[in-house]
Formats: C-alpha cells, structure tokens, sequence
C-alpha cells in the first residue's frame, strides 16, 4: 500500500484535514479529517510503501500500546484511509 501523493494534509483552525492538490472542483461536503493519531501515522507513512503490519509495528513503537490495540487501531485506520481512497493498494 502507499498513501496517494494527491493529498495533502492542512491545519486549518485546530484541525488537520485532507487537501486534494491539483482538483479544481473540490467539494466541500466532504471534508476529510484526522485526528491526531492518524495524522502521525499518515506523516510515518507519507513517502513509502507499507503494510498493515508496519502500521501495527509503528503504533506499538510510538503509543507502547498491546498488538492487540495496534492491530485493532491499525486496520481502522487502513480501512478509513482506503474508503477514503488517501491509501492505495
């Protein structure tokens, strides 16, 4: 998997949202936003291909949480990033 390099991650009044580069048509309806512990594995997986075991890997490392809460946390976030198509397989 790899994060489409289309988007883009703005602060913007507090909040990080997604931000497509080059679309001309944007609607605003659809706002995409991460909470924090999303935007810092989106920042750890911006520029290389990963898996949803490196995701696991790196919220154990960065929350010293259980595997059993980093595997959990770690495919919400995939399924999220997919539907949201920021994450291409």
């Amino acid at each position: 998997m790899k994060i489409s390099p289309k988007y883009k991650f703005r602060e913007i009044a507090g909040e990080v949202i997604a931000v497509n580069q080059g679309t001309s048509n944007i609607d605003m309806t659809q706002i995409i936003s991460l909470n924090s512990s999303a935007y810092v594995l989106y920042k750890e997986f911006a520029d290389k291909k990963f898996t949803t075991q490196d995701v696991i890997d790196s919220l154990i490392r960065i929350y010293n949480i259980t595997p059993v809460e980093a595997t959990l946390g770690a495919q919400t976030w995939v399924d999220s990033m997919i539907k949201c198509h920021i994450i291409e397989e």
